[in-house]
């Protein structure tokens, strides 16, 4: 009779083990936030991070000459003074971003999706815009006749003209 009550007792105790540990692996895989990274004063120099997710993140004042973000998810990421010349930025999201005050002088920008950034005083001498899609990005007017000088092509994922989106004459 003992015997049979301490099984009992052992599978419901492995039981309930089990189901706290499926409980517990279910909930990690749904609550768990993406968690936004913080490179603030990073030298990121010459670094690949293309096709990465990085929504939210800061890269502050950091130094990204050369970096490679094609492809990647970078909407509402902070670049504020960053260093983003020569960077490649081809395909890659940037909705939302602030770009304020940061240097993408010879940036390749081609296919970018900029929409709703903040650029004011943002640095884009020789950059390549092909197919970048600037709808409702606040920057300078002086940075925006600059930009339309060399405006052209369609942005493949919104279908945006990028002259349309400089509103160039």
């Amino acid at each position: 009779m003992k015997t049979a009550w301490y099984q009992r007792l052992a599978t419901a105790c492995f039981s309930l083990c089990w189901m706290t540990l499926a409980g517990l692996l279910v909930w990690g895989a749904i609550a768990a936030p993406a968690l936004a990274e913080d490179y603030n004063k990073a030298f990121l120099v010459g670094a690949d991070f293309s096709g990465r997710v990085l929504v939210d993140s800061s890269f502050t004042k950091a130094n990204m000459r050369g970096i490679n973000l094609s492809q990647s998810d970078l909407r509402g990421v902070s670049f504020f003074g960053a260093n983003l010349e020569a960077a490649n930025l081809a395909g890659a999201n940037l909705s939302n971003a602030t770009l304020d005050t940061a240097r993408l002088s010879d940036a390749n920008l081609t296919n970018a999706i900029l929409e709703g950034a903040f650029a004011f005083n943002a640095k884009f001498e020789g950059a390549v815009i092909d197919g970048a899609d600037f709808t409702d990005v606040e920057f300078r007017q002086d940075a925006q006749t600059l930009l339309c000088k060399v405006a052209k092509g369609t942005n493949p994922v919104t279908g945006r003209n990028t002259r349309d989106t400089l509103y160039c004459n």
